[in-house]
């Protein structure tokens, strides 16, 4: 297990209050509402929780590319080096997408074009964004795949995305996005769907790669044991909410929201056959065009009394980088 780095250095990107809402028929979509997050050079900032609770959202908001329609981004501010993203033309945003924040997507299949060689599409990137002549971009491609640890890069130059393993692939991936030595990375779910032995490799690979370039990274994911590996900090998102914040050993010895900590007992452990079956936490994220009043966990909560049906709790802090969205922690009113 490798220890993540925590950076002293400067910030780097500063979201405040984003909402991103999706209209449809069922009405508005409130799909990321009021997330605010900091992410500083050389650091990694997990941000975890189940299906549908806006982590992908509030990562495609920050690079604008949700689709409109149905999607908006409603409100809020994306801080890049003091430059805020959404008052950008989409020729200056074209420019930061690739070149100073990247993006690993979730399914490499789905990401990569499988009519071109994978040469051909991690030359695009330098030849848009650096100017680059065709064989320089290649040159720069193959010496790319080689820091990826892919092997005979040159021949993987020429071949297709079909010819490529699930790991070789989202190296291919890592590749692209790392093209330009962007600022930030934004990794979704960056190891699904990959074994187990594959995982760890993609996850040392990704730690390694931002030592040496001292970037930014964005872990999106539903998984745990990931974050425990590589970050420094963690975002737990509910409901598109955030509702903890913590210092990643903070969260995992003792977690503050009951959410938190339902996630935290339905991981499975060695050794737990005795303990009967994994705890689960009961009913499904609720819809985003209607969430329950007051709090937005308390159908779901164990802990929930009379207030948390009606009374919407802040996120408030508690103390050595912490914060949490729970009425168990705010004062009686």
């Amino acid at each position: 297990m490798f220890q993540p780095m925590v950076s002293s250095n400067s910030l780097v990107l500063d979201v405040q209050e984003l909402k991103t809402h999706f209209y449809t028929s069922e009405g508005v979509g409130r799909a990321v509402d009021g997330v605010s997050f900091e992410v500083r050079r050389g650091e990694t900032l997990g941000l975890v929780g189940e299906s549908g609770c806006g982590k992908s959202v509030t990562a495609l908001s920050i690079l604008r590319l949700v689709p409109q329609p149905p999607g908006r981004i409603a409100g809020g501010r994306i801080l890049f080096e003091n430059r805020d993203l959404l008052q950008l033309s989409l020729e200056e945003m074209r420019r930061v997408r690739g070149n100073d924040i990247s993006m690993i997507f979730q399914e490499p299949m789905t990401s990569l074009n499988p009519v071109f060689t994978i040469g051909e599409q991690i030359a695009e990137v330098y030849r848009l964004h650096q100017r680059k002549s065709r064989r320089e971009a290649l040159e720069a491609s193959a010496e790319m795949l080689e820091r990826v640890r892919i092997p005979e890069p040159k021949q993987r130059l020429r071949e297709y995305p079909h010819q490529l393993s699930g790991g070789m692939r989202q190296r291919v991936m890592i590749a692209m996005a790392l093209a330009c030595d962007p600022q930030v990375l934004i990794a979704d779910e960056p190891t699904t769907a990959l074994d187990v032995t594959v995982q760890a490799q993609i996850l040392t690979l990704m730690d390694q790669l931002k030592r040496e370039r001292e970037a930014a990274v964005i872990l999106i994911t539903h998984d745990l044991g990931v974050i425990a590996e590589v970050a420094s900090r963690v975002a737990v998102m509910y409901a598109g909410q955030i509702v903890e914040f913590s210092p990643v050993e903070a969260l995992f010895e003792s977690p503050l929201h009951p959410y938190t900590e339902g996630l935290l007992r339905s991981i499975p452990r060695l050794g737990r056959s005795g303990e009967g079956r994994l705890a689960v936490i009961e009913g499904n994220v609720p819809n985003p065009s209607r969430y329950p009043s007051g709090c937005r966990f308390h159908p779901r909560c164990p802990k929930r009394f009379e207030a948390c049906s009606r009374v919407e709790p802040q996120l408030l802090e508690q103390g050595d980088g912490r914060q949490v969205r729970c009425l168990l922690y705010q004062p009686a009113e």
